[in-house]
């Protein structure tokens, strides 16, 4: 199920990119939270992709997000990277959170997740040198 609320950045959720292009992302997959809510932008929200994939060639715009406990499969790898280059900004209705499975009572378990504070403003480096802004990472 779709979530109804902007979650607080460093959130990981899980984004439906069904529908996009590639070389866009093309499928669901793990997401952290970067902007908070804005006033006025209502059901939007701006998300950096994640990927177990080590890139080809590492650049300023990827950094390695280590996830401990693991995420919830399918996405339960010791770390992740993050795509700094590629930053979108969705509707709630292609995020959902991470979901753990069912309780005893079959009610659904969720991984609300929120990294800390340093990846966060890691990541946001990452964008920042994806976009074409490097001289603004002295003043993260």
């Amino acid at each position: 199920m779709a979530i109804q609320f902007h979650p607080e950045q460093g959130t990981i959720l899980a984004c439906d990119f069904r529908g996009f292009e590639s070389p866009e992302m093309i499928k669901r997959r793990p997401v952290v939270v970067i902007a908070p809510r804005l006033r006025n932008r209502t059901g939007l929200c701006t998300v950096i992709p994640l990927s177990t994939t080590e890139p080809k060639k590492i650049e300023a715009y990827h950094y390695r997000l280590h996830t401990s406990p693991l995420l919830p499969a399918p996405y339960d790898s010791p770390s992740h990277w993050v795509k700094g280059d590629m930053i979108y900004t969705v509707s709630f209705a292609r995020l959902f959170l991470l979901s753990n499975g069912k309780d005893d009572r079959g009610t659904r378990i969720y991984d609300q997740r929120v990294i800390d504070q340093s990846d966060l403003l890691k990541i946001q480096a990452a964008v920042l040198h994806g976009i074409g802004l490097t001289r603004l990472t002295d003043y993260l």
